[in-house]
């Protein structure tokens, strides 16, 4: 009977984990705050959510512990928990990715088939010690000073055009953003090559590379 009373109360401490992520909108949040930390506003605002909405989701992952919070002042921000919640989300979307046909469909569909080459990961690493690629990272400036590919430079989206000239014409460009389901990187090369750029994305993003447990820097 002990192993019977064990299981009943064990697995619902594990269905606590499952049914905070049981939620499209509380993933996002995840995949948001794997980037950097944020603001329940700044959440909001990304998100297109309420912040009465936003708070309620983050609650839930708060209770799993999934995410922590810090208060300053009537300013409050949230981080993941630990490094082990990026852990888990990739491991979520690689499952998914196993065994659902429609997620490859839709990055197809959203995707420009121009911008598909990818450079693979390692890759990038002996491109870069050899002094052959320029690697950019073009998600929002905050979210590359809480972390970034070591020997990456700064160049957020928004601002590529205007900043375009700042990048060498002798080597291979590399855009990076927030992971495999990130536009930002996709749309980074195809406006560098209509320029005249050699330029391509690196193969997933930022949490894959941190992930892999594989060299970062901050500002």
């Amino acid at each position: 009977m002990a192993h019977r009373e064990f299981k009943d109360r064990l697995y619902p401490e594990f269905a606590r984990v499952a049914q905070a992520l049981g939620s499209d909108r509380r993933l996002e949040l995840v995949d948001l705050l794997a980037q950097a930390p944020r603001r329940v506003e700044a959440l909001a605002e990304e998100t297109g959510m309420t912040v009465a909405n936003v708070s309620q989701h983050l609650q839930v992952l708060k209770n799993a512990r999934l995410v922590e919070s810090e208060r300053r002042g009537t300013s409050v921000t949230y981080r993941l928990g630990s490094p082990s919640v990026m852990s888990l989300w990739l491991a979520l979307r690689g499952v998914a990715e196993d065994r659902l046909p429609e997620i490859e469909k839709l990055r197809r569909e959203y995707s420009d088939d121009d911008a598909g080459s990818e450079v693979p990961r390692e890759d990038v690493e002996r491109l870069l010690k050899r002094g052959k690629a320029v690697l950019v990272d073009v998600r929002p400036a905050m979210e590359f000073a809480h972390g970034h590919v070591a020997g990456a430079i700064s160049i957020p989206i928004d601002e590529l055009e205007s900043r375009v000239e700042e990048l060498p014409r002798n080597k291979r460009i590399v855009a990076y953003c927030r992971g495999a389901y990130c536009l930002f990187a996709g749309e980074a090369v195809l406006l560098l090559r209509k320029r005249g750029f050699d330029a391509v994305r690196l193969e997933g993003g930022w949490p894959e590379w941190l992930g892999e447990g594989r060299a970062v820097a901050n500002a």
